[in-house]
């Protein structure tokens, strides 16, 4: 039903992604889900040999020139396989490519950005750490100023690519005076991998497997100069940036397992007899199946319009409130649809006869990574009450205060 908002080179381009994905082999899928897979290496290879991936980008680096809303179109395409094909599709792709584009040198992108769109290269972002994961300027990884280089020294954990990856986007504090504000303390690095950055453990996940997440270790590793992104004590801006991809790009992949498991409930409730008829002929299972469509649909919505509002430049704290009750809503909603879709299917759909149950596991990351939903809802909250503060002292909208029956009962009005 959304067709309609893409552009006859858009709907071409979604074209090429789903031959893309209608080719991955279900072993692959089977195999990652085992761990068998560690990292997905074949994949992203045979997505940067398609030119896929980092689509908004310039062709120059590698990308095609095009804007938000056909990313959020082929980060749902991805998703589809599995949560996890989305999420290492899109870390190296939009996550650490979106930083070294926006705030990177040419040297950095020819370097690090063209050989990741094309495949031959894989990267992985590295923002929290054991002792914390949304408090970012609490970081405790120390990169210290050797004159033509910096010493980087810490830890990382729930890195995504952690096992796989060639280059490592990180966060570390690099002014120690803690009298500082902390958002001038901390330094974003691009770090190669070398016998100094070792993955010091692997995580054992409930689901999101093959993605080769794990905890890393930076033991006095040299990072070049030339590999700061930004400006030295200027990672606040990067991380600023880095909320969209991450927290509007995992909105878009999470519809696709949701608009999975609905292809195979729909299937299967047209199919399974009960009583004599197929079961999506009861209320009770065709309801449910219909609410599914409705939130599938509804964070198609949200996430094309959050896209669109980011393509045309609307105000910065405005987008922060868009992308972030975006990210909760998408995320709780596509969470629901999927257990809709196992109720109507009973027993089987608890089994892995069916692939619902994987994309059940699977999307439980959905709403607790790149900042927690409870973090979501901080920030709408805040922003929403700063615009509302804004707005009232610049516009001229109606007084909705006064339009009931004792509006002047003034001595019931009691705030303190």
């Amino acid at each position: 039903m959304f067709d309609h908002l893409l552009s006859e080179k858009q709907l071409k381009f979604r074209e090429e992604v789903r031959d893309f994905v209608s080719q991955v082999p279900r072993q692959m899928i089977l195999d990652m889900d085992a761990d068998e897979i560690k990292f997905p290496k074949e994949f992203l290879q045979e997505a940067g040999r398609r030119n896929l991936m980092g689509c908004r980008y310039p062709e120059k680096w590698g990308g095609r020139d095009m804007d938000w809303v056909t990313t959020t179109m082929v980060m749902e395409e991805i998703g589809t396989l599995g949560y996890i094909f989305a999420c290492t599709f899109g870390v190296g792709a939009e996550l650490v490519c979106d930083a070294i584009i926006q705030h990177g040198t040419d040297y950095q992108k020819e370097k690090y950005v063209k050989p990741l769109l094309a495949g031959e290269k894989f990267a992985a972002e590295c923002l929290t750490e054991p002792r914390g994961g949304s408090d970012f300027f609490g970081t405790s990884t120390i990169a210290e100023d050797k004159g033509d280089h910096f010493v980087l020294n810490g830890q990382k954990r729930f890195i995504v690519g952690a096992e796989g990856a060639d280059f490592f986007l990180a966060y570390a504090r690099t002014n120690s005076d803690p009298n500082v504000d902390p958002r001038k303390a901390l330094t974003c690095f691009i770090v190669d991998r070398t016998d100094d950055v070792r993955v010091d453990y692997i995580y054992g996940l409930m689901g999101c497997r093959g993605g080769g997440t794990g905890r890393l270790v930076f033991d006095n590793v040299k990072v070049p100069k030339e590999n700061i992104v930004g400006e030295l004590h200027g990672a606040y801006p990067v991380f600023n940036t880095m909320m969209i991809p991450e927290r509007l790009g995992t909105s878009a992949m999470t519809i696709g397992p949701a608009r999975s498991a609905l292809d195979v409930a729909t299937k299967y409730t047209s199919r399974r007899k009960q009583f004599g008829q197929p079961i999506n002929r009861f209320q009770g299972v065709s309801f449910q199946v219909a609410d599914a469509v409705k939130l599938v649909d509804a964070c198609r919505s949200q996430v094309y319009t959050t896209g669109s509002a980011v393509d045309n430049g609307v105000e910065e704290k405005k987008i922060r409130r868009f992308i972030c009750q975006t990210k909760k809503f998408v995320t709780e909603s596509c969470q629901e649809a999927v257990r809709k879709c196992m109720q109507v299917m009973g027993g089987i759909g608890y089994t892995d006869i069916y692939p619902i149950e994987r994309h059940s596991r699977d999307l439980g990351l959905a709403s607790i990574w790149v900042g927690t939903n409870e973090v979501m809802s901080v920030v709408t909250a805040h922003e929403w009450y700063r615009e509302y503060e804004k707005n009232r002292q610049i516009t001229k909208e109606r007084d909705y205060e006064q339009d009931a029956r004792e509006a002047e009962a003034k001595e019931e009005k009691i705030y303190e």
